[in-house]
């Protein structure tokens, strides 16, 4: 069909296309992971103590969550294309602001608040928009779409390093946000649904079984699946997001490694993080979403009780353990979208996995709460692999009985 025409190319070549600038949109709205870099530095600047300084990721995290739900609601009136352009002109203003922010409470507001208002409102912007355009590709496609969420730190990890080396933490602030507004924008313009009807040539959709009937939320909230893939999806979100909280200082206090080899291998459990996404999103096609689940969670089980022994200088276990902790978190966010999509259809999905999302910043703040807690009463982050043990096994307990194709 003539309208379905992208970039000059038959649909089935140009909508590739969407999963390459998904993917650069992504890469800018994921810079929130290299929040790392400037902790430090605005803990020395704005005389912060450790615990306040590390309140505007938090809290972007939070906002982030709650704002993909809203995010939802808008799109059908907005549009994608105006959804994530006015999502580009929020992260951006978000980072610019934060660069004049004189006390760390201003920086809540503007990079926490602001920043993860706008990344939530941009994010499911991509998701939905490749959704339509690959039903024959959907787990694989979505994955490469926000693989470059999840790597965004081995990018913007670096630039942010060089900017605050040369220029300080503030300008880094309001470069980047600059930068992320024009990108974002720019590569959001192209942005739009197939036609009502369209499909790739050779591909005839379900009518029967898992992704064939569309649920409204409502609806959706009523079912048993919803309830299996949300609390599965805390659980492997509260253990991935822990881990990137603490990956370097675990491997400081635990194994004993210097600071700048810790740092490194920060950016080397970034990749792995954008990888879990089309890697996951692959075993979720060719398996299922309840299979994939159960996957991750052996995962993050072997990986807990790998660092539950782990001692000083025990470089490759950690390394191991992480890097299963970091890919995980990547397959959780192909999981979730896809699950979200074969069980409860594509009409309702932008309002769908909405909801569904609200999950990863339950695990955000719950994941944030345990290492903690671990680290202050304990006094090892060692023991907060206790909780995603015994969470991993939850989890498979949970996937196995919750997490099958609801019927409508």
């Amino acid at each position: 069909m003539s309208e379905n025409r992208l970039f000059g190319m038959a649909p089935e070549s140009g909508r590739w296309l969407f999963i390459l600038f998904g993917f650069i949109i992504n890469i800018c709205l994921g810079s929130v992971y290299a929040y790392s870099v400037f902790n430090k530095h605005v803990q020395e600047l704005l005389g912060s103590s450790a615990t306040w300084a590390g309140m505007p990721f938090m809290v972007f995290l939070a906002v982030f969550a709650i704002m993909v739900f809203v995010g939802g609601q808008l799109i059908g009136k907005l549009g994608p294309r105006n959804l994530g352009i006015l999502g580009g002109v929020v992260v951006g203003l978000g980072w610019m602001l934060a660069s004049q922010s004189p006390n760390i409470g201003v920086l809540i507001i503007t990079y926490g608040l602001i920043g993860g208002a706008g990344v939530g409102l941009a994010y499911g912007v991509p998701l939905a928009v490749v959704g339509r355009w690959f039903p024959d590709k959907r787990g694989l496609a979505l994955g490469l779409t926000i693989a470059g969420f999840g790597g965004s730190p081995f990018v913007s990890a670096y630039v942010a390093a060089s900017i605050i080396s040369s220029a300080g933490p503030m300008q880094a602030f309001f470069t980047m946000g600059l930068a992320f507004l024009i990108v974002i924008c720019v590569f959001f313009i192209p942005f739009r649904y197939p036609a009502d009807g369209w499909a790739p040539t050779g591909f005839t959709a379900a009518t029967t079984g898992a992704g064939s009937v569309d649920f409204t939320t409502g609806e959706m909230v009523k079912t048993k699946a919803f309830y299996g893939l949300f609390l599965s999806y805390t659980i492997g979100c509260l253990a991935g997001l822990m881990a990137i909280g603490i990956s370097s200082p675990v491997g400081q206090e635990i194994i004993v490694i210097p600071a700048t080899a810790a740092a490194t291998l920060v950016g080397v459990f970034a990749i792995f993080n954008g990888l879990g996404r089309p890697l996951f999103g692959s075993v979720t096609d060719k398996l299922n979403p309840q299979k994939a689940a159960i996957i991750s969670f052996v995962i993050i089980l072997v990986c807990s009780l790998g660092m539950l022994v782990a001692k000083e200088g025990s470089v490759a276990l950690y390394v191991t353990c992480f890097i299963g902790f970091w890919l995980c978190l990547g397959g959780w966010l192909a999981i979730g979208p896809t699950a979200t999509n074969a069980y409860f259809g594509v009409t309702n999905y932008a309002k769908n996995y909405g909801v569904v999302f609200l999950a990863y910043g339950l695990g955000a703040i719950l994941g944030s709460i345990i290492s903690g807690q671990a680290r202050d009463v304990f006094g090892s982050y060692m023991f907060a692999f206790v909780p995603t043990a015994v969470l991993a096994v939850l989890g498979i307990i949970i996937a196995f009985v919750m997490m099958t194709p609801p019927k409508k």
